[in-house]
Parts: C-alpha cells; sequence; structure tokens
C-alpha cells in the first residue's frame, strides 16, 4: 500500500526495509537516490509542483513525519510507516562492511572529521559545494561530477530541500555514476554526534519537530509556525474527500 500527498507516493516500508534495501544494493549498480519528505517538503512540493518530478524519479520515497502518518490515519488513508532521514542514516552506515567509502557531500570539514570519527570503519569523503547552488549552476555541475567521478556506495547528500533532491536528479540523470544516494539534510550531523536527537518518548509521539525548534527557534518558526498548518489542512481536506468519495460509491 501507498500514501500519495500532493502528486508524491510514499513506500509503505519501515526502518528495517529501507535499510535493508538499502544495503543490498550493488554499489557498482546505477545511481539512484532515496529521498526523505516531511512537513516542510510537502510543503514546497504544494507550492511548486514542477519539483514533483524529482521525488518521482526517486527509488525510494519514505515518509519522514510523524504527524503527517497521523494525520494520514485520521483520515482514514491507514497506518504508513515513519522512516527519518536520522535513522536511515545512522542504520546504513552503521551496518556498511568497513573499507565502504561513503562521500559526504554538504556540511563543513569538522562536521565530516566528526562522521569520520564516528564510523572509524568506512572511508568518508567530502565534498563542499558553496552557497546558493540553486542559483549556481557551474557549482551544481561541479557537485554533480565529484559524485560521478567518486567510487562511494553511499552518497549522504546534506545540503538542504530541494537542493540536495536537484544534485540528486542532476547526478541520476548523468547516467554515468554509482553508488545511493541519500538526500537526508543534517542527519549526517546527527550521526556524527553534532545535533542531539529529541528524547525517545517525544519522536514516539511525534513531537521531534518541537525539540528541533526549540534548538533553531529562529531558522524553524516560521517552517512549523507558518508553513506547515496550511499543508495538514490541505492533506487532511484532501485525504477526508477521498474517503468520502469511496464510501459514497
Amino acid at each position: 500500500m501507498t500514501i500519495n500527498a500532493f502528486g508524491v507516493s510514499f513506500a509503505a516500508m519501515g526502518l528495517d526495509q529501507a535499510v535493508a534495501q538499502c544495503l543490498a544494493r550493488d554499489p557498482a549498480a546505477r545511481f539512484d537516490f532515496v529521498v526523505t519528505p516531511n512537513t516542510d517538503h510537502l510543503a514546497r512540493l504544494r507550492r511548486d509542483p514542477a519539483l514533483r518530478a524529482l521525488y518521482r524519479a526517486a527509488w525510494l520515497c519514505l515518509l519522514d513525519s510523524q504527524v503527517i502518518a497521523r494525520l494520514a490515519r485520521l483520515c482514514g488513508q491507514g497506518v504508513l510507516p515513519v522512516v527519518t532521514g536520522a535513522d536511515l542514516t545512522r542504520h546504513v552506515l552503521e551496518q556498511l562492511p568497513a573499507g565502504s567509502r561513503v562521500l559526504l557531500v554538504g556540511l563543513n570539514a569538522a562536521d565530516a572529521a566528526a562522521l569520520a570519527s564516528r564510523f572509524a570503519g568506512l572511508v568518508i569523503e567530502h565534498h563542499a559545494p558553496p552557497m546558493g547552488l540553486d542559483h549556481d549552476p557551474v557549482a551544481l555541475a561541479r557537485a554533480r561530477d565529484v559524485v560521478r567521478a567518486s567510487a562511494a556506495a553511499i552518497v549522504l547528500l546534506a545540503i538542504g530541500s530541494p537542493r540536495q533532491e536537484r544534485l540528486a536528479h542532476a547526478i541520476w540523470q548523468a547516467g554515468d555514476a554509482t553508488g545511493l544516494g541519500l538526500c537526508v539534510g543534517a542527519a549526517p550531523l546527527f550521526a556524527a554526534g553534532r545535533l542531539q536527537r529529541a528524547p525517545v518518548w517525544m519522536r514516539r509521539w511525534g513531537l521531534e519537530w518541537l525539540w528541533r525548534l526549540a534548538l533553531e527557534p529562529r531558522r524553524l518558526a516560521r517552517r512549523y509556525g507558518l508553513e506547515g498548518p496550511p499543508v495538514l489542512l490541505a492533506l487532511a481536506w484532501h485525504w477526508c474527500s477521498c474517503r468520502r468519495r469511496r464510501s459514497a460509491q
């Protein structure tokens, strides 16, 4: 079963299955990528439908929002597992064979060093594109070519949405890169211990957004306070309308 939101369908698989599928891929296979949309992504997809093509091209599209999962259940859409980018990143890195190459695209040298220290059995490479990648086709092409030239089994795309999805799509379109890209934003910071995740009870109750808001109020206040609620209302209206139509048939 899949659930559709603003033209994007989420895979109905839990963390263990998602990690197993990522690890089962041949590192030498043609580059593919995983996206992990949350409410912020859906707000952007609602404003700019052209972005949907990036998410539809992904090998896996996993829901990274307990709030949306709970809303879907309340609106009769069924139970959809949540796989956060933070959990996916950590578990994939923990289970990669020793000596595997990982390319981190984004963040800074200190973050890359912390990740390499935490996962000492892996070979961590780093490329830090400049700011404004959305408006710098030369820098975007360079980041794409860094991945194309890499032999990394896993590419952590940590430059924020939708830049990381655009970059992943450009690499995929090139057709000559290998490995698996994970579009996971700040997830490597959690994996490296550079940021602290919310307590487990907050995650279970869908309150991780509140924890992150408390840590980064200036950056996230608009996202959670102004942009998120209209998206949730639109989803609720759409899903409830679908349920009413099914009931009327």
